[in-house]
């Protein structure tokens, strides 16, 4: 039996409210083993890009300066870097442009892609003159590490010139397809290709192609078998202008161009001749058929299918309203792609027009497609883009925007959230094979340095659909927004970027939710199942015997039956003994094991055996942390049980039996005079005695309306000493100096921070 005393509401700041059950700080999560940190020694290290080679088990980093090369099989000697500074005289170029010489003017590494089997292909922004180079990875089993520097050449129109500029690229076929704006300005925005032994493309300074863009994410997407066929695809946002309005509206696109485009032979002249571009549309629909739209794309995911030609399309979105801010994720189809690809162009007479389907007759070959054995006709072979006829050419540049929207799966969000303090950044998803089928986990980055791990299910026979934020995880101890998230199927691992560092986080921590059957199977996570004496990773291949798992319904009274786990047993929680003072409040804490759960609180006052449901009003208010008595009355002592409802299941979380002390207790037992001094509200303990004694909760004592705060302070105080269990001694003797205004808990706190900056490593063994 524990025991403790209640204060007032001083004694639940003192001790600090208990956070969720998988809501895990920086600090518990490196104490848990389950965050690997890498840190520039050069300071921050300013990361940009972060390339995963699972082939050769090594992590790629891009930052201020320097390269990284991480090696992911747990040698403590894993790390190797390469100092990539800009050119000679650039640096001063820059400071003349009036930049700042400790952020803009340095080589930030935007470009990390494998480039062939030894090979990457490195680019940086080279303080405002962007270069591009070769960097040596050798092959599998080796951990060379170096820069080709004579290879270094002009990174313009292959990488921006700021660090902060949005920006997306792709190697396909030795050749670099990028989404930038590729001058000093930001003027010339384009969609690229260099490199290879082809004429470099681009696409035309028109802002009926490109209008402002901010490129997110390029991939290779085939259509078929026939390598003619394949295509690159670009996910960006640009801003329009509606007939009806004066003000640009942002939207979200995905554009693409046939990876065997050679431009025209007289018209659109090493332009792209097959560039189309199609809106992706995110919305909530409302009533009276007015959606909430999420136009500003945050991140692209590729969730990579046994199909390679219909990869799943994870989208995460933003909104820019002024009603209210909030996050969603959609899921689109390929073959909804193709289909609005292959649909109506879009037109309109002028920019005062409203846009409607061209209905005049479209050239052959159609405008947007490849050449390929498709478009060959028997008196006319079309082998290249430049064997189009000039009206095809001039079609495409007049009509870049297909008519018809790309709408999600479902016409409607896999997932929203309206009602987070931050903003979601970055996405990936893992598809996970469960006892109940497959399930999609995604895990979403913030500006805040922490990752959401999130399950959406799908309820039976309906298309409505249920999220579970499954795990809270602090990645990074300073509030950055997280840059980078790259998943390891293979190694099961998450690695998560910023401009700090980077972090590698384990995709399920299934040993954090409990001893018990029931508990493993309420988590409702897909990678973990109940294997009769623990909550372990889920193996498909495993023994079935055992096996517990139910990710769509979470319902412990069928699934743990013969555990018997259903009985709802208070004698079975530990009591804790809760001391309150009448006339003054007092807290009861009780934080459910899942935030899905709801709470119940009873009472059991003596000599009566039933329990009964605790009412609340104004004197008497349930928290998500507790329960809370703003003045405590002599009829309130009792025997208190916390209990949790979820799914059916019922179990007690909490027992505190809370003993009054009446008001005139405390009066007899403390100095009447109004002159008498209070007494010191130490311990009698010579080495704990300190130099300027205060009272810090006589305040807050005060705002409560105790009838003597005095005289509580002093019995309580007294109690506090009398009552300290022995094997308790370290924490009590810190908690005592904290009442004396000795703050010790700070000075700890400044010591651990020092140690913690002059710490050097940058890489520990993987877990």
């Amino acid at each position: 039996m524990r025991v403790a005393v209640s204060l007032s509401l001083c004694w639940l700041w003192a001790a600090g409210l208990s956070l969720p059950r998988l809501r895990l700080s920086y600090r518990e999560l490196l104490a848990s083993n389950r965050s690997v940190l890498f840190f520039g020694h050069r300071g921050s290290l300013g990361l940009r890009c972060l390339y995963l080679d699972e082939y050769r088990d090594r992590l790629f980093l891009g930052g201020k300066d320097v390269l990284y090369s991480l090696l992911l099989d747990g040698a403590t000697a894993g790390a190797k870097e390469i100092y990539w500074p800009p050119r000679p005289g650039q640096t001063e170029e820059c400071l003349q442009k009036g930049k700042d010489p400790g952020t803009d003017c340095a080589n930030y590494v935007r470009v990390l892609h494998p480039y062939n089997r030894t090979h990457l292909l490195a680019c940086g922004t080279g303080a405002f003159h962007p270069m591009c180079t070769f960097v040596y990875v050798g092959h599998r089993g080796e951990h060379t590490f170096s820069l080709d520097a004579a290879s270094v050449e002009s990174g313009r129109g292959r990488c921006p010139h700021e660090p902060s500029r949005a920006f997306a690229s792709t190697v396909i076929g030795g050749e670099l397809y990028a989404g930038l704006t590729a001058d000093f300005l930001g003027r010339d925005p384009g969609v690229f290709r260099s490199m290879g032994t082809r004429s470099a493309l681009r696409t035309e300074v028109d802002q009926r192609l490109l209008h402002d863009p901010k490129f997110v994410a390029a991939h290779l997407i085939p259509d078929n078998d026939d390598r003619d066929n394949d295509k690159a695809y670009f996910f960006f946002t640009e801003k329009v202008v509606e007939a009806d309005s004066r003000e640009h509206a942002i939207v979200s696109r995905v554009g693409r161009v046939c990876v065997n485009d050679a431009g025209g032979q007289r018209v659109l002249v090493n332009k792209w001749s097959t560039f189309n571009k199609a809106r992706l549309v995110c919305s909530v629909p409302g009533p009276d058929g007015i959606d909430t739209y999420f136009d500003e794309l945050e991140d692209v995911f590729l969730l990579r299918t046994k199909d390679r030609k219909n990869p799943e399309i994870y989208a995460l979105f933003s909104t820019v309203s002024h009603v209210f801010r909030g996050s969603a994720v959609c899921v689109y189809r390929m073959a909804d792609i193709r289909e609005v690809f292959n649909g109506p162009f879009a037109h309109r007479e002028s920019p005062h027009h409203q846009w409607a389907a061209y209905e005049g007759r479209v050239p052959y070959p159609r405008p947007g497609v490849c050449p390929s054995k498709t478009t060959n006709q028997p008196r006319r072979q079309y082998g290249t883009t430049k064997d189009f006829p000039d009206e095809v050419l001039h079609f495409a540049r007049a009509h870049p925007l297909m008519f018809q929207p790309v709408l999600p799966r479902h016409r409607r969000p896999l997932l929203v959230k309206t009602d987070l303090p931050q903003r979601l950044r970055q996405l990936v998803v893992d598809r996970v094979e469960a006892e109940d089928g497959q399930h999609d986990i995604l895990f979403l980055g913030t500006d805040a340095g922490s990752v959401l791990k999130v399950v959406v299910t799908q309820k039976t026979n309906s298309a409505v659909t249920e999220e579970v934020i499954l795990e809270e995880l602090q990645v990074f101890k300073m509030p950055v927004p997280i840059t980078q998230m790259e998943i390891s199927v293979k190694r099961q691992m998450l690695y998560v970027g910023s401009s700090l560092g980077v972090a590698q986080v384990r995709l399920h921590q299934c040993e954090s939710y409990g001893t018990a059957c029931a508990e493993c199977c309420l988590a409702r996570d897909p990678y973990c199942a109940w294997d009769g004496t623990a909550c372990t990773h889920y193996q498909p291949s495993g023994k079935r015997r055992q096996r517990r798992q139910d990710g769509r319904h979470a319902n412990p009274a069928h699934q743990c039956l013969d555990q018997n786990l259903t009985v709802d047993d208070f004698e079975s929680v530990e009591e804790k003994v809760l001391y309150g003072a009448e006339d003054n409040s007092t807290f009861l804490e009780c934080v459910p094991r899942s935030p899905q759960a709801s709470v119940q609180w009873f009472v059991q006052r003596p000599p009566d055996e039933q329990r009964d449901e605790v009412k609340t009003d104004e004197r008497i208010v349930q928290t998500e942390q507790g329960l809370l008595f703003r003045r405590l009355h002599q009829h309130d002592a009792g025997t208190y049980y916390c209990k949790t409802l979820e799914h059916g299941f019922t179990q007690t979380v909490a027992k505190t039996a809370l003993r009054v002390i009446p008001s005139q207790q405390l009066a007899h037992s403390s100095p009447r005079g109004p002159g008498d001094e209070l007494p010191a509200l130490l311990c009698p303990e010579p080495r704990l005695v300190p130099q300027a004694p205060k009272s810090w909760f006589k305040d807050i004592m005060h705002l409560v309306s105790s009838p003597n705060p005095r005289r509580v302070e002093e019995y309580c105080a007294r109690l506090w000493c009398s009552s300290r269990p022995q094997h308790r001694k370290s924490k009590l003797a810190q908690a005592k100096l904290v009442l004396a205004g000795v703050d010790v808990a700070k000075k700890g706190r400044t010591g651990k921070a020092h140690s913690e900056r002059n710490r050097v490593p940058r890489h520990a063994a993987a877990t």
